[in-house]
């Protein structure tokens, strides 16, 4: 090859100008490989193989195969396909979708996405673009940011209401739980279609198990006090509850 040609070691194909070297290999890998990877927030070039980065190369066609909304691609590209949102380009909401794929539970599977800003009081004030999707499990959002991420969950059973109202240039999602109310700012344009899929998907859901109450009240009388406990404790690690309403509800479940 010359000067500036090299050879992919991951793929077999022209790396490129901008490739860069996975050093325990002594190999190149190009920026399309690398790129599909999930770039260097997933691959120490300073550390992984070329069988590294093939495995994980595998590892994510495998997933899109059996389930193509099971990865931050997928998720994305059913935000565009049903025009629920774009956020500020490709790069930065695929950023955030990673955060939700890396959060999937097992046998947990996404069924809807969308994207939003977080925390919506005004045009001017909110928390920026989170990924959002509605799973068979829960409503999951996130957001990359510079330094670590953002990632909450809520179960479908811990949702009080989802209420809905449009504005001049947004539509706001109130999605209300016992810890906090969420808001979500939503284009005009897409907000309704958003908030109708939403609540079609989640009746589906209902219409699959069994009624809301009647579960709650089964797991009661399944958990002795010292299970509460330990699942208020799991709330107060996830920041779903303050350490004010842990304690309380720890004195009432001991009966102290």
């Amino acid at each position: 090859m010359g000067l500036f040609k090299a050879e992919c070691g991951v793929c077999n194909g022209e790396a490129g100008m901008t490739r860069l070297k996975l050093k325990k290999s002594k190999a190149w890998i190009c920026s399309d490989c690398l790129k599909k990877a999930g770039g260097i927030m997933v691959v120490d070039v300073g550390k992984a193989t070329v069988e590294d980065v093939q495995a994980i190369l595998q590892e994510k066609a495998d997933r899109i195969g059996n389930d193509p909304m099971s990865t931050a691609e997928g998720m994305y590209n059913y935000c565009k396909e049903h025009n629920f949102g774009k956020g500020f380009n490709e790069k930065q909401s695929l950023k955030h979708f990673t955060v939700l794929q890396d959060n999937l539970l097992k046998g947990e599977k996404v069924l809807m996405t969308y994207i939003g800003l977080n925390d919506f009081q005004s045009a001017t004030k909110h928390d920026n673009n989170y990924a959002y999707a509605i799973t068979s499990k829960r409503i999951i959002y996130g957001q990359k940011k510079v330094a670590g991420a953002n990632f909450k969950a809520v179960e479908h059973g811990k949702i009080n209401d989802i209420s809905f109202e449009t504005g001049v240039l947004f539509g706001t999602l109130k999605i209300d739980t016992p810890y906090e109310k969420i808001k979500v700012g939503l284009d005009k344009g897409s907000a309704t279609h958003i908030n109708n899929k939403i609540h079609e998907v989640l009746s589906e859901l209902k219409g699959e198990s069994m009624p809301v109450k009647e579960t709650q009240q089964q797991v009661a009388a399944a958990l002795s006090p010292a299970d509460e406990i330990k699942k208020y404790k799991e709330l107060l690690d996830m920041d779903a509850i303050t350490q004010e309403e842990f304690d309380m509800k720890k004195k009432e479940l001991l009966g102290l």
